[in-house]
């Protein structure tokens, strides 16, 4: 029996672990959580905090790892995602069968495509990112390590959003830019041209906030 660990307990991991079991991934899933004292969460049972995530690997309660910390906290979602792959904790990976992934196409490990998303030729989701609903990904795009991208995003080809990028819901980017690493693109956002400092950036056209 194939069992997936998810580290936070929270709505984004509760949706993980729905997506897990509902589209047949995983036969099983236990939680880890640093903020959830609570024994069970929606029928998953809670081993305890990450600390106890390597012992519980080495005997066997486990089979693969996914990473559920949110989008406000990317940079420990990067911390534990480096940690673990250190200490060769294997990294599982979601690909909801409503989704199209080309078969020239890379999904990394640790990363989960949500459904109705669209990944298209020679285009990469990098490790431990996360694509919600309906994503929808051009050809040769590069979407980096520890990226959250919202609902409905819709990304050109040849683009590069580099790693730990927040981009909002119904948010476009055209084709042919670069996106520097922690920015974040608010929800109905149009891209233009490239963004080369990080920060906030909303609008059509876009515009930088803070």
């Amino acid at each position: 029996m194939k069992t997936l660990a998810i580290l936070g307990s929270a709505d984004l991991g509760q949706q993980i672990a729905h997506y897990a079991i509902s589209d047949n991934h995983y036969e099983k899933v236990i939680f880890f959580d640093d903020f959830n004292s609570e024994k069970q969460i929606n029928g998953f049972q809670i081993f305890g905090s990450s600390d106890l995530i390597l012992t519980s690997f080495k005997e066997g309660d486990f089979h693969e790892l996914i990473i559920a910390i949110g989008y406000k906290h990317l940079n420990k979602k990067k911390d534990a995602y480096d940690y673990f792959i250190k200490n060769d904790i294997p990294f599982g990976k979601i690909i909801h069968s409503s989704a199209w992934v080309d078969s020239s196409a890379n999904v990394e490990q640790g990363s989960v495509i949500y459904p109705g998303c669209v990944i298209d030729s020679k285009a990469v989701i990098s490790a431990n990112s996360i694509l919600n609903v309906g994503c929808t990904i051009a050809h040769d795009t590069i979407i980096g390590k520890h990226s959250f991208l919202s609902p409905r995003v819709a990304i050109a080809g040849f683009v590069i959003v580099e790693e730990r990028c927040v981009i909002g819901i119904n948010a476009s980017l055209i084709d042919n830019i670069e996106i520097t690493a922690g920015t974040q693109i608010g929800g109905g956002a149009v891209v233009i041209s490239s963004i080369s400092h990080p920060g906030l950036y909303v609008g059509n056209p876009h515009r930088f906030i803070r």
